[in-house]
């Protein structure tokens, strides 16, 4: 994978190279040393650098993988746990995971099978003899080299002997398909049988292209995990009553691995030079004349069928994890809900869901005319307009917005377009690049729409990152045509959109100027204080203005409620301070105090207090969170909501601070919630694409989707939109795709 325009150069004196891949925790790089020797470069996320508990599990992992040193695990070279970005390089191993060989190639088979598996145990009896217990055995963790697999990433394992984790309390992590049943029911007992319960899962994937626990949601996955026997169709006599052993449900009913090895050994001989190649099994199908795999069951008179019925529906291959690959948290409270609640039988429909009541359910809202499930990029080709997206080696993340049934996109290198809402086609991409800038010292976001004109903002960068100019542009929204534009002081934060008028910095920003979105005619203008830096702000269809001192020593704001009519302003003498404006309710400001100590551990930003501020009179009402909250912090539909990197989500009272409900995602560094448009459900997106929509008056999850964006990019958050009825996610490396909220897993179509 190419560099990033971001990425170091070097670290820890050695050379970067290119890109292996990025995770939730950090990015690994292939590098080199002074002396040409190769590694993988693991380091550590910037925003969790800072993050007590994201670095004790990363020198966790430096110690795991320290103690272990085999023929198919890939050995530490060097380390450093306590630099500003911690890093560990690792011996770099050629060869693609095996996640990724199965999904460009299809199941495993024949000899290649006898590889995996034996290296496998010999990789877990080194790993266990070392006194460690890997935790997250998956095909992504697993390296195919030439001469046999490689174990990677101890990032969440711990030592046999040590019983203290670093999760939360009741707090289990790792992926559901491959993990044991002891990890969701109590994580402290897990053991090096949890391994080979892992290694049965795994193994059953590789050969089959789709696990023994397979189901449409992590949370169904998990219950199957715990409570059904595993589905081992396509797996041959020999060899599955081998991995039915390996997952079992209870840890003493499962082989060590000093038993695997020779009994892998014995049901998966090595071939004979003479044998006839086999046949790669693709949709459960081997074709005629291919040598029986000593791994693949050939009874299957009915491999190809697609027809209706829960038969049917099974043997078709929906490897749905091997498209997710996420490291998620489950609650035990979830699980207690998986076990004793209704829905989640075989034999009943998933009722605690109730996303699948269907399109009939009252929650849902119509969808767009002629609307169909489709998935594009921000760079496919326009009908009208710039038909071909500017070229450019970054990333193009997108800044979208939603609006009548169309959706608009700007983004890093990108020119602002319009995608058809319901058919993901790009009608129109506008020509405004300006002249003889390359694309990538350039970016646009949408501001808003105003009945036919849509309004973005685009910065130009010198070549070295710093702002050149800015502009604001109004669009003609059927055709991409300019109506009219604006320059911007090229320091101005930002301009904002509110209820038909544009609010930008002009000349040298010392004022803010008004403009009709309509035609770009002056309404009114406001001076600034002087020696204080401002931000227009739009909140609710209303504009603000929030200053702050120029001075080092102090965090002294100013905010003015600005009338929208003729610019006169009211300045708040007692505002929230050092607090963030998140909305209005019941008339008055809400602002978030974040403990600025506590953000500093976390990472997160962290919040203690509550200010509501009376925008006539500049009284406040202090209230004191009955906890403190972390996240990204979002006030809708008079409920104020926090949702963290690890996924949970919070929802409290702006009047009281009491918290109303708290529930854990699986998702994976998400973005902001978003409510519809009724209130009555809330939706956030990872930075794969991972979709969750939750109960707005409960927490209740109804559903989580599975991941939608091809690569993660470097700013890892989704943005979610509604689009009338439809959910819209636009995500960092440029995919946008919609979701029926009543069918989310229903198959897009390319836009």
């Amino acid at each position: 994978m190419p560099l990033h325009k971001d990425d170091p150069r070097t670290i820890g004196g050695y050379r970067i190279v290119d890109r292996l891949g990025a995770g939730g925790m950090g990015v690994v790089y292939r590098a080199r040393s002074r002396s040409g020797r190769e590694v993988a470069l693991k380091v550590v996320h910037a925003q969790y650098a800072e993050d007590g508990v994201f670095r004790a599990r990363f020198r966790q992992e430096i110690e795991a993988v320290r103690k272990v040193s085999g023929a198919f695990t890939a050995p530490v070279v060097d380390a450093d746990a306590e630099a500003a970005r911690p890093w560990m390089a690792t011996q770099y191993v050629p060869g693609r995971s095996l996640a990724d060989r199965i999904r460009e190639g299809g199941p495993i088979r024949g000899a290649e099978v006898r590889l995996v598996a034996l290296g496998l145990v010999e990789a877990l009896r080194d790993i266990h003899r070392a006194g460690v217990v890997h935790r997250d055995l998956k095909p992504a963790n697993v390296l195919m080299a030439d001469d046999g697999p490689r174990v990677i990433d101890f990032g969440i394992s711990r030592a046999a002997e040590n019983h203290n984790t670093l999760t939360e309390t009741g707090q289990m992590i790792g992926t559901p398909p491959f993990m044991s049943p002891e990890q969701f029911v109590d994580a402290r007992s897990v053991g090096p049988a949890s391994d080979v319960f892992s290694l049965g899962a795994l193994l059953a994937y590789s050969i089959t292209g789709r696990g023994p626990f397979d189901a449409d949601s992590p949370y169904l996955t998990a219950y199957r995990v715990v409570h059904n026997e595993p589905v081992l169709e396509g797996v041959a006599r020999p060899l599955r009553t081998v991995l039915e052993r390996c997952l079992a449900k209870e840890a003493k009913d499962r082989p060590g691995l000093d038993e695997l090895a020779p009994e892998f050994a014995a049901v998966l001989p090595e071939p004979a030079d003479d044998d006839p190649p086999t046949m790669t099994l693709r949709l459960g199908a081997l074709q005629t004349g291919a040598k029986t795999d000593p791994g693949i069951a050939t009874d299957r008179t009915t491999s190809t069928t697609t027809g209706s019925g829960r038969r049917g529906r099974r043997r078709r291959m929906r490897p749905l994890w091997a498209a997710v690959g996420t490291v998620c948290a489950l609650s035990l409270g979830l699980l207690g809900y998986m076990r004793f609640g209704p829905g989640f039988s075989d034999d009943s429909p998933a009722t605690g869901f109730d996303a699948y009541a269907g399109a009939d359910s009252p929650r849902w809202g119509a969808l767009p005319a002629g609307w169909k499930p489709w998935q594009t990029t921000v760079s496919e080709d326009a009908e009208s307009g710039v038909k071909k997206a500017p070229g450019t080696d970054g990333d193009q993340t997108p800044f979208c917005g939603a609006d009548q049934g169309a959706v608009y996109c700007g983004g890093s290198a990108l020119l602002p377009e319009r995608i058809d809402g319901a058919t993901g086609k790009t009608l129109w991409r506008a020509d405004i690049a300006p002249e003889g800038i390359p694309a990538d010292q350039y970016l646009s976001a949408i501001l808003g729409v105003d009945d036919d004109v849509v309004l973005a903002q685009m910065i130009v960068n010198d070549k070295s990152g710093w702002t050149k100019e800015q502009f604001v542009v109004a669009l003609d929204s059927g055709t991409g045509t300019m109506i009219w534009s604006q320059k911007v002081n090229k320091d101005s934060p930002g301009s904002v959109y509110a209820a038909g008028t544009v609010l930008l910095q002009e000349g040298d920003g010392r004022s803010v100027t008004a403009r009709s979105a309509a035609d770009g005619e002056q309404l009114w203008k406001m001076s600034l204080p002087a020696k204080h830096l401002c931000s227009p702000i739009a909140k609710d269809d209303r504009l603000y203005v929030e200053c702050v001192t120029e001075k080092e020593d102090s965090d002294a704001t100013q905010f003015f409620v600005v009338d929208p009519t003729d610019g006169s302003a009211r300045l708040l003498t007692s505002p929230a301070g050092s607090g963030t404006f998140v909305g209005t309710d019941e008339g008055l400001l809400v602002f978030v105090e974040p403990d600025t100590d506590q953000t500093a551990i976390s990472g997160d930003a962290t919040y203690s207090r509550i200010v509501r501020v009376d925008p006539d009179t500049g009284e406040r009402e202090v209230t004191k969170l009955t906890e403190k909250y972390q996240g990204l912090e979002v006030l809708a539909h008079g409920t104020l909501y926090f949702s963290t990197s690890s996924g949970k989500v919070s929802a409290v009272s702006p009047r009281t601070g009491i918290l109303v409900w708290e529930k854990r995602t699986t998702l994976e560094a998400p973005g902001e919630v978003v409510l519809d448009d009724s209130g009555r459900t809330v939706y956030l997106a990872s930075g794969s694409g991972r979709v969750a929509a939750l109960d707005a008056a409960a927490g209740t999850a109804l559903w989580e989707s599975s991941a939608r964006a091809e690569v993660l990019g470097s700013g890892n958050l989704s943005v979610v939109l509604i689009n009338k009825g439809a959910v819209v996610v636009a995500t960092a490396d440029g995919t946008v795709f919609t979701l029926d909220p009543a069918h989310p897993d229903r198959t897009p179509v390319s836009g």
